[in-house]
C-alpha cells in the first residue's frame, strides 16, 4: 500500500488538473486557479514522498509527466482559450474571432515538450533550461483572475493575447537557464541570486493575487539577468 502513495499523490495532482480545465471552461477562474495550486502542492509531494521512501519506478515518471501536462498545460490554455472570448478584438481581426481562442491550445503543446525535455535533459538537477510549467501556469491563472477587468478592456486585445501565449510557450523551451530555490547552505556568497529574488519578492506581496504574475515575471528578468552577466565574465 505505501509503495502506492507517491503514484497516488500525482493522481491527486491529475484530478485537481482535471477540475481546472473543467472550471476553465465554465469562466470559474478563481476555482481553476486554486486546483491548479493545489496540483502544485501534490506535485511537489509525490517527488519528496518517492525519494523519503526510496521509491523509483518508470510508471511513476510517466504518471508524473501526464499529470503535469494537465494541470500545467491543458489547464491554463483551458483559461487562456475561454479569455480569448472575453477579450477586446480589434475591428480587423473581427474575422478571426471564433477560430483564434484555439491558439491557446499551444501552449499547451510546448508545456508537454517541456516536460518530456526535462525528464530526458541531465542539466537540470540543480536548476531549469526553460520555464517551469508549474511557473507558466500560476503566471497564467494568477493573471487572468488577478486582472480580469484590464485583459478585457479596450486597453487589452486578443493581439496582445496571442503574443503572450507565443512568448510564454518560446519561455518553456527556450535554452535560457533559470535558477532553482534550492539550498544546500544558507550563504550569501554561494545564495545571492536566490536572496536577491526573494527580497525582491517582498516588493509585490501588496498585489494581492496579481503578486504571483509579478513574481514569476522578476523570476524570468532576473535568470536572464544573471545568465547574460555569466556569459559576459566568459
Amino acid at each position: 500500500m505505501l509503495l502506492n502513495f507517491p503514484n497516488a499523490l500525482t493522481c491527486c495532482n491529475l484530478i485537481c488538473g482535471c477540475m481546472a480545465t473543467g472550471a476553465a471552461f465554465h469562466a470559474h477562474f478563481g476555482w481553476a486557479l486554486a486546483m491548479i495550486v493545489a496540483g502544485a502542492v501534490f506535485d511537489f509531494f509525490d517527488g519528496m514522498a518517492a525519494r523519503a521512501m526510496g521509491i523509483s519506478s518508470p510508471i511513476g515518471k510517466e504518471l508524473d509527466s501526464l499529470a503535469d501536462v494537465v494541470t500545467f498545460g491543458v489547464a491554463p490554455s483551458a483559461m487562456i482559450f475561454q479569455l480569448f472570448g472575453m477579450v477586446h478584438y480589434p475591428e480587423w481581426l473581427a474575422v478571426a474571432a471564433p477560430y483564434l481562442p484555439y491558439t491557446a491550445f499551444i501552449m499547451a503543446a510546448f508545456s508537454a515538450l517541456r516536460l518530456a525535455k526535462f525528464n530526458l535533459d541531465t542539466r537540470q538537477t540543480t536548476s531549469f533550461i526553460g520555464l517551469p510549467t508549474p511557473a507558466n501556469a500560476l503566471f497564467w491563472g494568477s493573471l487572468i483572475v488577478g486582472e480580469l477587468p484590464f485583459l478585457c478592456s479596450q486597453r487589452f486585445n486578443a493581439v496582445f493575447l496571442f503574443l503572450f501565449v507565443l512568448a510564454f510557450s518560446f519561455f518553456l523551451i527556450a535554452e535560457i537557464p533559470l535558477f532553482a530555490l534550492k539550498f544546500k547552505n544558507f550563504s550569501w556568497q554561494d545564495n545571492k541570486v536566490k536572496y536577491i529574488f526573494l527580497i525582491g519578492c517582498l516588493a509585490f506581496l501588496p498585489l494581492g493575487i496579481t503578486a504571483i504574475t509579478a513574481i514569476i515575471l522578476w523570476y524570468i528578468v532576473l535568470s536572464i539577468g544573471v545568465w547574460q552577466l555569466e556569459r559576459v565574465k566568459k
